[in-house]
This record gives C-alpha cells, structure tokens and sequence, in this order.
C-alpha cells in the first residue's frame, strides 16, 4: 500500500563505496526483502548483526512500516521496537532507520543502542541513497560513527540535495558517538 522505493539501489551503492575501502572486507551486507513484523526478532536473534539498517517506509506517527501476514503495511511503535533492542542489544552497536519520520522511533531506541540514526521528516530516495552511500563508506575507511554520520550527510549536500538536515543522529545517554566504532 505505499510507493516503491529504490531499495536494492541503495544496497548496491553501500556495497560498492563498502568494496573499496580498506575496511570494507570487515562489512558483510545481508539484506532482508519484505520483512514482516514477526521476522523482525528472527533475523536479529539469526545474524547477530553490529549494524542494523533498516531501509524502508515510515509514517507522520513516527513509525516504521513492515508488512502483516496479509503482505499490508503494519507500523512498528517506538516502545516496542525499543523493547526488541533492549533484549537484542549484546552486539548491536548501531541501528540505521533510513525510513521518512524515523526519529521519534530512533530516540527511543536511543535508550538501549549506543548510536541510532533517524529521519526527521519524509526522505527522498536520493537523500536516502547518498546518506547510506556515505555513511558506509566512511565506516569502511575505519571513521568512527560521529564521522561516518557527518560523511553520510555532506554525501547529500555533495549531490546537491536539500536534505542534508534531515538524518539526526542520537546516542544512549553517556555515550559520545566520536568513540563508537562498532569494533571495526
């Protein structure tokens, strides 16, 4: 029930900007294509994952958009989300909600994962791709997710995207995101 994004772009050019870093061998991307709310706790529990990045819808409530059993959009709250992070979070490091409105779900995750970045407002697939791009790229030259995040957002301005201010990123109170590497 909502518009088709331009998801395996943005794989692919997290891929590609990940293959020529010198860091880039430490990343394994495995994507996960129309995910249901209930596969959500499995693919977690089944790849321990230190990056979860989430690529997808989300709505004005702040919320991600997975699908029911019935292949319809179903929101995710940002309690329960923050609820799976806090039994998930052993290796977890940072989470990604490259998804439109993601912030408010990105604060409350912000509660259990060291660094989680969220939208602010809708996203437009370029800006989506360019952050990602950057973001990924600075990891796999080995900066920390501070920089990664600074990165991620010049990648927008450099593709001369008025978007630039919508990625935020948060930090679990304590935690300076200067000193996150997520063991890379």
């Amino acid at each position: 029930s909502t518009s088709r994004l331009q998801l395996d772009k943005e794989i692919r050019e997290m891929d590609n900007r990940l293959r020529v870093a010198d860091f880039g061998h430490k990343f394994e991307i495995i994507g996960q294509w129309a995910v249901r709310y209930s596969d959500l706790p499995q693919t977690l529990l089944r790849h321990k994952p230190h990056i979860v990045h989430f690529s997808g819808h989300g709505n004005m409530g702040g919320e991600i958009v997975l699908e029911n059993d019935q292949d319809e959009a179903h929101p995710v709250p940002a309690r329960i989300l923050s609820k799976l992070f806090s039994v998930l979070k052993d290796n977890i490091c940072c989470v990604v909600l490259n998804a439109c409105w993601s912030t408010e779900q990105a604060k409350a995750i912000a509660q259990e994962i060291d660094c989680v970045v969220g939208m602010s407002k809708a996203i437009g697939d370029k800006a989506a791709i360019s952050f990602a791009a950057g973001f990924y790229q600075a990891l796999g030259f080995g900066r920390n997710i501070q920089e990664a995040f600074e990165l991620g957002c010049i990648e927008i301005d450099l593709a001369n995207i008025s978007e630039a201010a919508t990625p935020q990123l948060l930090t679990k109170p304590g935690i300076i995101a200067t000193d996150v590497e997520c063991g890379f």
